[in-house]
């Protein structure tokens, strides 16, 4: 079947739209021959990285999805096709990791709204401490108490914070 004379709504005709056809299918083609080879390389990742949420598959189809729409890719050799699928992969795993991280920013805003409820004097030693940057005397002092109250709460507070996050996720 030709598509010649053909026109699309886009304004391609018949010949473009049968090369971009034809690179769509060598892509998809690249993609199936490459793809145990970029399994293999996805999970190697996986192993080296102890946070990595997604699987193998996963991140594999993951990085398809960013390449598909890109039929120029058709004309390169296999191994500049797996370097750039690893990138996309690596743009996959980085957009995952600030998915996670802006979900425990969430917890952790919880986790402290929780702190203030329960020690109200554990969550501003946090907020000094840690949002604050004060150290331990200049906290001591802003918050009228010892500084080893400042240093035991602390404590506390860490402990507590750790086990909610841990609990959360």
């Amino acid at each position: 079947m030709t598509l010649q004379g053909f026109r699309t709504e886009h304004g391609l005709e018949g010949g473009e739209l049968e090369a971009l056809l034809g690179d769509r299918r060598a892509l998809d083609n690249l993609f199936s021959v490459t793809y145990e080879e970029l399994r293999r390389l996805a999970s190697s990742v996986r192993r080296s990285d102890a946070n990595a949420s997604l699987s193998p598959t996963t991140l594999v189809n993951e990085a398809w999805l960013k390449l598909r729409n890109s039929p120029r890719l058709a004309g390169v050799s296999r191994l500049h096709f797996a370097r750039i699928a690893a990138r996309a992969m690596r743009q996959v795993l980085i957009e995952a990791a600030r998915r996670r991280n802006a979900q425990k920013r969430v917890g952790l805003d919880a986790a402290l709204e929780e702190l203030a409820r329960l020690q109200p004097r554990q969550a501003l030693v946090v907020e000094t401490r840690f949002f604050g940057g004060l150290d331990v005397a200049a906290s001591a002092e802003l918050l009228g108490v010892s500084e080893a109250t400042i240093l035991r709460d602390w404590r506390a507070a860490k402990a507590w914070l750790a086990h909610q996050l841990r609990r959360a996720s």
